[in-house]
């Protein structure tokens, strides 16, 4: 790992920031809390099997949220215009991402499927799934991530129309709470004409396999 000062370079803005991101504590810092959330839980960060705990835990939150130093628009900008007239439906389904509920902390493991209207540009489909990466490794809430993918796509590539269907259990109600486990919440943002046309959305959704509509609307 890196030393305890390295870690405390402020993420970037993006275009859906709002306020200014906050001072981010060092790694020495945050190994602190996990000691103190351990001794809160109960037991004793010093005994052996427990020694190493705070420094992996840091280092996996590392990764969890990575998406904060990471840029969605930037990785939209390479597009390419040689696409011969191609005026079709574009769609990336089935696009697997794990995140973290904002209210517990708890994993929320789904499927993201995305589709665009090209007007005169494409990007590589490697790029929305990184666009799906760095939002949902961040701290969200469903509605919000759908929105976030759907906006970020249609503010960068311009197309006539996007699509954005999540489909993900959240283990905040299934391991905790009501405890319902295999249930899934399905969200959706469409814009341009995939929410003016009607026949554009149901070809969109029988591309993707109609998830069930247990909560898909525009947010």
């Amino acid at each position: 790992m890196n030393s305890p000062d390295t870690t405390t370079a402020t993420p970037p803005r993006r275009v859906t920031d709002t306020a200014p991101a906050p001072r981010r504590p060092s790694q020495a810092e945050a190994e602190e809390a996990v000691r103190t959330l351990i001794r809160w839980a109960g037991d004793d960060p010093a005994r052996e099997g427990l020694l190493g705990t705070p420094e992996r835990v840091v280092r996996s939150y590392l990764e969890f949220f990575s998406g904060y130093d990471s840029d969605p628009v930037e990785i939209l900008q390479r597009t390419f215009e040689e696409i011969e007239g191609y005026d079709e439906m574009v769609v990336l389904r089935d696009i697997r991402f794990e995140s973290h509920c904002e209210h517990h902390m708890a994993p929320i493991i789904g499927r993201a499927h995305v589709a665009y209207l090209p007007s005169n540009r494409v990007v590589g489909i490697s790029k929305l799934a990184r666009v799906i990466d760095v939002y949902s490794k961040r701290l969200q809430i469903q509605e919000k991530l759908t929105a976030q993918i759907a906006n970020t796509i249609n503010e960068v590539l311009r197309p006539k129309g996007v699509g954005v269907v999540v489909d993900a259990s959240h283990q905040c109600m299934t391991t905790r709470g009501v405890h319902k486990p295999g249930t899934t919440m399905v969200t959706s943002h469409m814009l341009g004409h995939f929410r003016s046309d009607p026949k554009t959305r149901r070809e969109f959704m029988a591309i993707i396999g109609n998830p069930p509509l247990a909560h898909v609307g525009n947010f």
